[in-house]
């Protein structure tokens, strides 16, 4: 059973929230990179710049459910 990590070095919400707009701005460059190279690629890099923007969602759910482990575990250790 592998050993919690320590406090200090867990994730905390709002690093995936700052992950989630990280990967909304990583979309925005890819899309318009997309628009500046040849036909031959342009397909396969909107493809990737759709990929890329399926991300901020789940970053930003994965925050809520952190947030909310977070509070819990204060609430737990106040009584």
């Amino acid at each position: 059973m592998p050993l919690p990590a320590p406090k200090h070095l867990r994730p905390r919400g709002h690093h995936f929230y700052g992950l989630s707009l990280g990967s909304i701005l990583l979309c925005i460059a890819l899309w318009l990179r997309a628009k500046t190279i040849g036909e031959d690629e342009r397909a396969n890099a909107e493809r990737r710049a759709l990929f890329v923007g399926l991300w901020p969602p789940m970053f930003w759910l994965i925050g809520d459910t952190v947030r909310r482990s977070e509070r819990r575990g204060r609430r737990g250790r106040r009584r």
